[in-house]
């Protein structure tokens, strides 16, 4: 009996081998947060297993090395609270610029040469125009280049409060300006740019409310929450983008933001029903982030 106490012993020690807290694993938790809060699974006790297993010269150079990615990560992705804001104005300003010269200008060649874009060739330019930036600029600003989603982020404290105006007013003057750009090459200018409703009232309300939820909701949730896989933020913004155009762009445009329609309506002077954007994508935006943040772990 005796015997046989101890091969089950044994068994069990093999079964589920100690938890060390090796510096090793230290850096991986810093790593992947996700480490810290998850439940460990099957793979991740093997390898922690396997990692306890090695000689010490072979855990000391996987800890060098993980210390050594961690710091070229935190070297190479800034954090955006070090940047100043001036610079984060100058970059909201530019990636609005170039989003609206983008999907204006595509708007444009579809209607001059009888609809060769298309609505999905449209939608597919706004999305990887949002992509790209996201990309380039989320380092620096987080790349909102969205009245309504700087408005929404304030609210729930992902932005600071006195950042609100300087955001606000380098969005929009960013989208008046690749307005009147686009005015300039074009010339005279295709009114089509502008945001205007081809449905009623309530219908147009409530597509921007919702395709406005839907892109906060999606870009809270990967944006904010440490549990979300944030490598991915770009291509599943851009994705959003597209979608809700494919959703609301014969109905409404599909603006979701308030600077798309405002910098276009100031260069074609059409203000028909503008109110809808500019109260609808704001209310959406907060509503959006507000479901998220309900709902997260």
């Amino acid at each position: 009996m005796e015997e046989q106490k101890r091969s089950m012993g044994d068994v069990t020690a093999v079964a589920v081998p100690p938890m060390q807290t090796s510096e090793s694993n230290k850096i991986s938790i810093i790593i992947s947060p996700r480490a810290a809060t998850s439940k460990i699974m099957p793979f991740e006790l093997i390898h922690a297993g396997s990692v306890s297993s090695r000689p010490h010269a072979d855990v000391a150079e996987s800890s060098g090395a993980h210390a050594t990615h961690h710091h070229r990560w935190n070297q190479g992705l800034p954090k955006i609270n070090a940047v100043p804001l001036i610079k984060k104005v100058g970059a909201e300003f530019l990636g609005t610029f170039i989003l609206i010269f983008t999907v204006s200008s595509t708007i444009i060649m579809n209607e001059q040469h009888d609809g060769v874009e298309s609505l999905l060739g449209i939608a597919t330019s706004a999305g990887l125009a949002v992509t790209v930036l996201v990309l380039s600029l989320i380092h620096i600003s987080g790349c909102h280049l969205n009245p309504a989603v700087s408005i929404a982020m304030a609210v729930f404290g992902h932005l600071p409060l006195a950042h609100i105006l300087p955001y606000v007013a380098a969005q929009i003057l960013g989208s008046i300006a690749a307005s009147f750009t686009v005015k300039g090459i074009y010339h005279p200018v295709n009114p089509g740019i502008a945001t205007i409703p081809k449905v009623g009232t309530t219908e147009a309300f409530f597509l921007e409310f919702i395709t406005t939820f839907v892109l906060l909701f999606i870009i809270t949730a990967l944006a904010t929450d440490p549990h979300a896989v944030k490598e991915l933020i770009a291509v599943a913004v851009g994705a959003t983008i597209m979608m809700n155009a494919l959703v609301a762009g014969p109905s409404t445009e599909a603006s979701m933001n308030p600077a798309r329609t405002l910098g276009p309506a100031i260069a074609t002077c059409r203000y028909t029903q503008i109110w809808i954007y500019m109260v609808a994508t704001p209310l959406g935006a907060i509503a959006g982030t507000g479901a998220y943040v309900a709902i997260k772990l």
